[in-house]
């Protein structure tokens, strides 16, 4: 049901569409501080979102808070602004998912910055094992095929979900995974119309249960992740003030 109410605030959306110029620029930046902040908070970032705003915008650094702190805003922002470039391609590719990965890391660790992990890793209160350091690769470019050939067999939605779930699952690299698979998520979602879905910090908890129940059962990930767009879709009729048409 979730899908038919997203589905009905985006034809609203879309009466005001095409989103271009300086409309386009106010909903990027509007977002960037808000996607950056809640996607790094939920990794234990400790920064504010007005201490990110401030990151971000004035390019000041904050007192008494962990330079990785800085880095990770900075580099997310990064991100976030290569994934706009991508608006309109409508694919996935495993070259944009490692120069996404290195724009947000390279200023942690230059080394391990857009390249696969060499090494384990564990998914922290996960009883599930991730992919083996050896079949990253192999893993990485079946999802890559997967995502460009099964896409319009799902609700766009339902395939921005499964494709954060199934990266999350590889989890290719040495860390960021969790914010990359939220970037690569909100990229299909913007390449196929839709709004971006957005995690507050709050919701963690609810988050991560349900990430680690998609082992088994991943529809109420889906339904989780359709929430979160059906929020940022309301949040953006507000703004722009379309709520009386959706009565």
């Amino acid at each position: 049901m979730v899908f038919l109410e997203i589905d009905r605030c985006k034809a609203v959306l879309d009466t005001v569409r095409p989103f271009e110029g300086d409309m386009l620029k106010e909903l990027q930046a509007y977002f960037r501080v808000g996607l950056t902040y809640s996607s790094n908070a939920l990794e234990g970032n400790t920064l504010t979102i007005s201490e990110t705003k401030v990151v971000l915008e004035d390019g000041l650094t904050v007192g008494g808070k962990p330079l990785r702190d800085i880095y990770e805003a900075v580099g997310h922002a990064k991100s976030y602004d290569f994934m706009f470039t991508l608006l309109r391609k409508r694919e996935i590719t495993e070259n944009d998912l490692l120069t996404m990965h290195r724009l947000f890391y390279s200023g942690i660790d230059e080394e391990q910055a857009g390249v696969y992990r060499n090494h384990t890793v564990f998914i922290t209160g996960s009883q599930h094992a991730v992919t083996a350091t050896k079949d990253i690769p192999a893993e990485m470019a079946a999802l890559v095929k997967w995502a460009n050939i099964q896409r319009g067999n799902y609700h766009p939605v339902e395939f921005a979900a499964q494709l954060h779930k199934r990266f999350v699952f590889i989890h290719p690299f040495i860390d960021g995974n969790g914010r990359l698979a939220r970037l690569l998520m909100n990229m299909a979602l913007i390449q196929d119309g839709y709004m971006l879905a957005i995690i507050p910090p709050i919701l963690r908890h609810e988050y991560i249960g349900l990430l680690e129940k998609a082992w088994t059962d991943d529809k109420p990930f889906v339904a989780f992740v359709g929430e979160r767009v059906l929020e940022t879709e309301k949040e953006i009729m507000r703004l722009l003030h379309l709520n009386d048409l959706t009565s």
